[in-house]
């Protein structure tokens, strides 16, 4: 048995040590007795969907998300999207969450996102979303003693001045316990398309919290 993980772009999508997040998998795999096998994509390069189970991107500097933004519509594009359609796990922190949507806001111009998950994120007036942030989400269908759905509490730390919008046919990754989650007004954090999930938890995301 072996988990295959594609690191996109892990050179330039790798603020607030997110890259915790790759080595905490691979040793639990070791903990398993489960092989590990990473494989890095970074600018102009494509992958095979099809070669790999697990599909990771963190968050980057704005210039640096710009690049990557540019450069993975025209080599990554349909090849993420077929990932994500086929039931690949795909988890986006930070910056590779806006990338997700439609649209993101950097500065005074719009860029075009992936468009995988119904979500734009924008800059509105206000500081910075910065400091601890926990959630309620619904990772599983398990039931609790009352027979009704068992929602986990997940925790991170979120730095973040985009604020991010769902649409009508986005499903969040949990509701704001505490801190501000997208977009600081409507309550929620994260999004959630198939297997692939997004969100502004950082920590790293994984150590922190073992139910996922």
């Amino acid at each position: 048995m072996e988990l295959r993980l594609l690191a996109l772009y892990p050179e330039q999508m790798n603020i607030y040590a997110d890259r915790g997040n790759i080595l905490f998998l691979q040793r639990r795999c070791e903990w398993r007795g489960i092989g590990f096998a990473y494989t890095a994509s970074g600018p102009g390069e494509a992958f095979d969907p099809a070669d790999h189970d697990l599909i990771y991107i963190g968050g980057g500097q704005d210039r640096d998300q710009a690049l990557v933004a540019e450069d993975m519509l025209r080599t990554k594009r349909d090849a993420i999207a077929s990932a994500v359609e086929d039931g690949t796990t795909l988890l986006a922190v930070c910056g590779g969450y806006q990338l997700l949507g439609s649209s993101y806001q950097l500065d005074d111009r719009s860029l075009p996102g992936l468009g995988i998950a119904d979500l734009e994120t924008v800059r509105e007036p206000g500081p910075r979303l910065i400091g601890n942030v926990a959630i309620e989400a619904q990772l599983h269908d398990g039931r609790d003693e009352d027979g009704g759905a068992s929602p986990e509490v997940l925790a991170g730390f979120e730095n973040h001045g985009g604020r991010t919008h769902l649409g009508p046919d986005a499903q969040p990754l949990g509701r704001v316990l505490h801190g501000h989650g997208n977009n600081g007004s409507d309550g929620l954090e994260g999004v959630r398309h198939l297997n692939a999930f997004g969100t502004y938890l950082h920590g790293p995301l994984l150590p922190k919290n073992a139910a996922l």
